[in-house]
């Protein structure tokens, strides 16, 4: 048998308020019951967007930032907010020092590697590439860097900003959600 229990929880209101505005007023108490009801998710509806992640995170003409990184320590963002960073480290193994390619994060006295890959001479000629796709985070007064310690080592990409430090979605340039 059927039975429905009213539910008391400021929480939930505030978060249905939020979710519904549309709800707001509308007077009624939460309830819960023992009955299995189909449950049809309408949250990314209600916060404004019904874009896939996916199809959020993609690169766009005018809001991406390609680099070529070579023998050197780039700035790559530096506003808060959240990225999304797609691109290929290669190499070429010729030289008697190790190739040293990463992407760190700094606040301007401590530097924190967040992805490395360090190529080792083995005393013969190899092109070596490796594929990465990740996203960070960068918070205020941090920056992000790509490095390469020798001319033979590279850092090919691209970033764009993927949300705001408060994690409001930024779409690609040019795309207005329906």
């Amino acid at each position: 048998m059927a039975e429905i229990v009213p539910v008391v929880s400021e929480a939930l209101e505030a978060q249905i308020r939020e979710l519904l505005p549309s709800q707001r007023g509308f007077g009624e108490d939460l309830q819960a019951s023992n009955v299995i009801t189909p449950i049809i998710d309408l949250t990314a509806a209600a916060q404004g967007t019904s874009t896939p992640e996916y199809l959020q995170t993609a690169l766009a003409y005018g809001s991406q930032t390609s680099f070529l990184i070579n023998n050197t320590s780039t700035s790559l963002a530096a506003t808060p907010g959240f990225y999304r960073i797609i691109g290929t480290a290669s190499a070429k193994t010729v030289a008697a020092t190790d190739g040293d390619i990463y992407f760190e994060m700094t606040d301007g006295t401590t530097a924190k590697r967040i992805w490395n890959y360090l190529i080792t001479d083995n005393g013969t000629v190899n092109n070596v590439n490796v594929s990465y796709d990740f996203n960070v985070f960068v918070a205020s007064g941090i920056t992000l860097n790509g490095f390469t310690n020798r001319n033979e080592t590279y850092l090919a990409g691209s970033i764009r900003q993927i949300a705001d430090v408060n994690g409001v979605l930024v779409n690609p340039a040019g795309f207005t959600p329906q």
